[in-house]
């Protein structure tokens, strides 16, 4: 019998008749401690008619939700983390829109829609920006979960008044809901919904409950002979099952306690603690051991004297879900291990070498070669960040690595 939550989904897109499809729509179910941590993400985007770039836009909104959501801490609320990403992505669509056409008319760049749902437990949690819809289906009827972003000027022309990568910031609408067996969600963009019934959307769903695939070809198909001029995507998300009540999880995460300073030898969380790499009055670095993959990588805990800084806390574990944005050979990268913690703490890539201020100090007259290669990783580990619409914001000596082949990694972007 089943003991985690279960789904069924059936989803399809269709360009119709337009020369290209500006949606995109994705799932990810991820299996195990992560199911439960994380819980099911699914997502819809509808880039903008009028942009030549708005398939990057929704593909980027997408791929960055379904990806980055993952990554987060596991500490942060669905709200927070989703909320981040979502920021993220909007920065960076804005920052690609300002470098292109869409600098002079925002219909020209990199904007779309976006509608989620992360399910998680026993809740389903919705964020919404633009006219794509989330429905929700069960015994009690079909019920629309977000509020079209339009405005209408006439019965025929309308505008979108809210999507990513218009602004530098841009408001998602957020609320939660209990989830029950068999309610069925259903995304879909606006070039189907405007071209079915209610009662057409409720009778092809139900008369397909095994093959949810179907049911979608059906509604796109059914929509496509009424007319539809636009792309058509349609997302449909059963709940099978829900696991057993587990509201402390959520408390248990936020809750998590600063472990004491750690000795050699010690087994912690699952880790053998092989010796202390540095202290400072805000957190304890050690070199480890991981008991399941046998990888020596670097445990970073907070110390108890941070422990009612929430400022911090929160920056400190900011720190592992950036470097697990990141992907780039001069970043130090956070270790991927999924299971569940029962402390504080972040982990990471242990890197055998020394700090630029070490290096310095060793080599007090470097050859303009050497500095030169040094400057250029650098420079290109700062890039990565730049891509991402990050900054570093602590860049110095002690926080640059460099491993005994001579390539360089930031490290240590907390703040």
């Amino acid at each position: 019998m089943a003991t985690a939550l279960t789904v069924s989904v059936g989803q399809h897109t269709d360009k119709g008749r337009k020369p290209e499809n500006q949606d995109c729509h994705g799932i990810r179910i991820p299996q195990d401690g992560l199911l439960t941590m994380k819980g099911i993400a699914v997502a819809m985007a509808d880039g903008i008619s009028s942009s030549e770039v708005s398939h990057v836009a929704s593909e980027t909104a997408v791929k960055s939700l379904l990806d980055d959501y993952y990554c987060t801490s596991e500490v942060w609320s669905v709200r927070s983390a989703v909320e981040r990403v979502l920021t993220a992505t909007n920065s960076w669509l804005y920052s690609q829109s300002r470098h292109g056409l869409g600098q002079y008319d925002k219909d020209k760049g990199y904007v779309c829609t976006l509608s989620a749902l992360v399910l998680k437990h026993h809740t389903a949690h919705v964020f919404h920006v633009g006219d794509t819809r989330i429905y929700r289906l069960n015994a009690n009827g079909l019920e629309q979960l977000t509020n079209d972003h339009r405005v209408w000027v006439t019965r025929e022309q309308s505008y979108l008044s809210r999507a990513l990568g218009v602004e530098p910031y841009c408001h998602v609408d957020y609320h939660a809901l209990r989830l029950q067996p068999d309610d069925l969600f259903i995304i879909s963009s606006d070039g189907l919904y405007e071209f079915i019934s209610t009662e057409q959307l409720i009778e092809i769903v139900q008369s397909h409950p095994e093959d949810l695939d179907t049911a979608a070809r059906t509604l796109i198909n059914l929509a496509l002979v009424a007319g539809s001029d636009d792309n058509l995507s349609i997302q449909l998300v059963r709940i099978d099952h829900l696991p057993h009540a587990t509201s402390t999880i959520r408390q248990r995460l936020e809750n998590l306690p600063i472990p004491p300073r750690l000795r050699a030898r010690t087994v912690f969380d699952g880790y053998t603690i092989m010796r202390e790499l540095h202290a400072s009055s805000r957190s304890y670095v050690y070199l480890a051991q991981d008991n399941e993959s046998q990888k020596t990588v670097v445990l970073k805990v907070p110390t108890i004297a941070v422990s009612s800084d929430m400022a911090h806390l929160e920056r400190f574990q900011q720190e592992e879900w950036i470097a697990r944005r990141i992907n780039s050979a001069y970043v130090l990268k956070a270790d991927l291990a999924e299971r569940p913690r029962n402390s504080l703490y972040t982990v990471f890539e242990y890197i055998e070498g020394q700090t630029l201020a070490q290096w310095a100090i060793d080599n007090p007259k470097p050859d303009i070669t050497t500095v030169r290669q040094i400057i250029e990783q650098i420079a290109r580990g700062l890039h990565a960040f730049h891509r991402m619409e990050m900054l570093h914001q602590d860049l110095r000596p002690e926080n640059i690595m460099i491993d005994r082949t001579g390539t360089v990694r930031i490290m240590d972007f907390g703040s």
